[in-house]
């Protein structure tokens, strides 16, 4: 059977002002995606949801498929796993292609975080629970990602011998890349004083350190038919994911490990090895993110991603070129849908300035919760 293949991409503009609702974020999206490969609404009957976590009344659903103008569906879900679920919904799609449940199938992610009262800050903050442990997180302070991620960037820093010269090269190289991403939302030119001048959040994490939220959208258009879509094809050569549980008490690493069979898995499936990758596009909501999975994914040697990241290794030009649009820290951050829509871009030759020469391959990491989930697609130009 032929592969399954992404033949439509669509996004809307990139927005950290308030406006916006996700379903209508997501529609606008999805008709981009839709008129990129000549379909009409008629011609899909697959249509999987993301969002982002936690209950808010503008979260979007399976409801979508209505307010959207979608009509008779034979594949209809929403699926949800924090960071990984992008990557979960294309895996999702390439099985249901595979076993003939549907012929062309819509993925689609959007957020609208960013309000006219209270930040994408406090909107992510309200997430997790609110008994037990996490209630004693939460009257510490300890709300959302960036300080539990402190925790984790603390502890990385002190396993490795590394320091908070790895975590700026990695927001430099970041932002180089963005400097040739038109849809970036940070595309001003950083340097080292640049970064050190950005405020503390939570220590060791600046502000430079973290994933600047959006108001926007993504969608993709999948199918295993060759007859549908008009332009450059991105075929799906493997999937893998890895759900490591983590308990967090005292006496056993908390953070790390239980990720690399994700990779392992999809670059088995995609008959490939990492020798052969010529793109990578990481998940990195912060810049400790890139460095743990680098070495994690055993995309370098071990202790090694500091070092790489600091000779230039991981930005244009460099031996590894990595979250090439900027990644979700200088370009945007969409969750999974953000190092997605990048693989595709540089996988069509569309990359304009940050365009990777030759760039055929690329692996698309997909990360949820505090390292919880680990989710990987090998993808190809086809």
């Amino acid at each position: 059977m032929t592969s399954a293949a992404i033949v439509g991409l669509g996004a809307t503009a990139m927005s950290t002002t308030p406006g916006g609702e996700a379903a209508a974020l997501a529609t606008e999206a999805v008709g981009a995606a839709l008129a990129d490969c000549g379909l009409a609404r008629s011609e899909v009957d697959g249509l999987l949801l993301g969002s982002s976590q936690g209950v808010r009344p503008d979260r979007l659903g399976v409801q979508f498929a209505a307010q959207a103008g979608f009509g008779d569906l034979r594949l209809l879900e929403h699926v949800e796993i924090k960071g990984a679920t992008t990557v979960a919904m294309i895996e999702r799609a390439v099985l249901a292609l595979r076993d003939g449940a549907a012929r062309t199938v819509v993925c689609v992610f959007a957020d609208a975080p960013i309000r006219a009262r209270g930040g994408a800050g406090s909107t992510y903050a309200h997430s997790g629970g609110t008994s037990g442990v996490r209630g004693l997180e939460r009257a510490s302070g300890v709300l959302g990602s960036v300080p539990t991620y402190a925790l984790l960037a603390a502890r990385w820093l002190h396993v490795t011998g590394g320091d908070a010269e790895d975590l700026c090269a990695v927001a430099l190289a970041a932002r180089a890349w963005a400097l040739g991403n038109p849809a970036a939302v940070q595309r001003t030119p950083l340097d080292t004083a640049g970064y050190y001048d950005s405020p503390m959040v939570a220590e060791p994490l600046r502000r430079l350190d973290c994933a600047r939220p959006v108001n926007g959208a993504v969608a993709v258009v999948l199918t295993t038919d060759p007859g549908i879509g008009e332009g450059p094809r991105v075929a799906v050569r493997g999937t893998g994911r890895a759900h490591p549980v983590r308990h967090r008490r005292a006496g056993a690493e908390s953070w790390f490990g239980g990720g690399r069979p994700a990779v392992d898995t999809a670059l088995e499936r995609a008959g490939m090895t990492r020798g052969d990758l010529d793109v990578v596009e990481l998940y990195d909501p912060f810049t400790v993110v890139t460095l743990a999975l680098l070495e994690e994914y055993a995309l370098c040697p071990p202790g090694q991603a500091g070092a790489l990241a600091r000779a230039g290794g991981l930005g244009p030009g460099g031996e590894l070129p990595t979250n090439t649009g900027g990644g979700q820290l200088s370009g945007f951050y969409l969750q999974g849908m953000t190092p997605l829509h990048e693989a595709v871009v540089q996988l069509r030759g569309a990359g304009g300035e940050r365009q990777v020469p030759g760039a055929a391959t690329a692996l698309v990491g997909g990360l949820g919760g505090r390292s919880d989930h680990h989710a990987c697609l090998i993808l190809e130009a086809a």
